[in-house]
């Protein structure tokens, strides 16, 4: 039985809806907006997080009429069908992935509590230790400081001097560098540069490089790390894995990214099926999305280098008194979530 299967015909009973918008400066230098949807229903709430990145696209949020008796199957079916965007269609077309996340998350958790058991449970698989790296645009030595077992996440630009990048690569702590080749008309739109991708290859030879360009001067400068080449910002879908002009050996899983339930946990099942090394994204959460991606990762892939730290880590600057990786699971897991101990 797939794992979709075994939580599509969990029922549940909607009788309420509420929603709560969030904002907080990050350190990419934007102020991030996100919407949770609570639906509730016999008592309990279920909780998602829309994650849309412009600000605008939280204003006029929907507010669909979803009471009744349903099982998650039916009711992601009906999500298929309502008006997700009454205010006027989505300004970014990943928006769309990221509302439907939101309600997708919410109905899946609002199941769970009702039925009193956890997303660990429902599927048959342990919550493990959740080891964290940390994602940053500011100097990672300045974390170093407060705390030297910490592994970052970074993403390189051509601004980056030689010096700079001779003393990340000396720090030894960097697992993942994000080229972010894939993004246009964003503020972390990163172009391309030989340079660069020389510097990334050569200087970090440990790390993964995720969604380089794979034009044929890069490919060739990239041929010695193909073996650690990941991909993030492309991926909605097991089709657009198999799109890639190569077989990745990593990928970096975002639940909001795939919209459905069904669609991410297929391709979660194909990439164990195939040998690719997932590890978790985040994506600003400022709320519950944070808690999910971190039992996505527990119950998936919890030695990976994930991003997915504890959202105290999105702030401007560090600060004493932060968690430390690996986060343990609470022992009474509960929903679609991941209390810590």
């Amino acid at each position: 039985m797939s794992l979709y299967a075994r939580l599509a015909d969990l029922p549940l009973v909607v009788d309420g809806l509420a929603l709560e918008r969030r904002e907080s400066d990050t350190s990419s230098g934007f102020l991030r907006v996100t919407t949770t949807v609570a639906l509730s229903g016999g008592g309990h709430v279920g909780r998602g997080e829309d994650v849309s990145y412009q600000a605008e696209e939280h204003d006029g949020y929907p507010e669909p009429d979803l009471r009744g008796r349903w099982t998650v199957g039916t009711l992601s079916a009906r999500l298929g069908e309502v008006d997700l965007w009454p205010a006027g269609p989505a300004s970014w077309p990943a928006s769309v992935e990221y509302r439907r996340w939101a309600w997708e998350s919410a109905v899946l958790d609002l199941a769970l509590r009702q039925a009193r058991t956890s997303l660990g449970e429902a599927i048959g698989r342990p919550y493990r230790s959740v080891r964290f790296i940390v994602s940053t645009r500011n100097d990672p030595r300045d974390w170093l400081a407060f705390d030297p077992e910490l592994e970052f996440k970074l993403d390189p630009t051509p601004e980056w001097e030689p010096g700079y990048v001779e003393a990340l690569a000396a720090t030894g702590r960097i697992r993942v560098l994000d080229l972010k080749s894939y993004y246009t008309g964003t503020v972390v739109d990163n172009a391309p540069d030989p340079a660069l991708y020389r510097a990334c290859v050569e200087l970090f030879p440990d790390a993964v490089i995720e969604d380089p360009a794979l034009t044929d001067e890069l490919r060739a400068i990239l041929a010695p790390a193909e073996g650690r080449l990941s991909f993030d910002a492309p991926i909605h879908s097991i089709a657009d894995v198999e799109a890639l002009p190569l077989e990745p050996r990593f990928l970096n899983v975002k639940p909001s990214r795939f919209g459905t339930l069904e669609r991410l946990l297929a391709c979660i099942e194909w990439c164990e099926t195939r040998g690719i090394a997932m590890y978790g994204g985040g994506q600003f959460e400022l709320g519950y999305g944070r808690g999910q991606i971190q039992a996505l990762a527990s119950l998936f892939y919890a030695d990976a280098a994930n991003d997915v730290a504890p959202p105290a880590f999105n702030e401007p600057e560090p600060r004493a008194g932060l968690p430390r990786s690996p986060l343990a699971p609470s022992d009474r897991p509960e929903g679609f979530s991941f209390p810590t101990a």
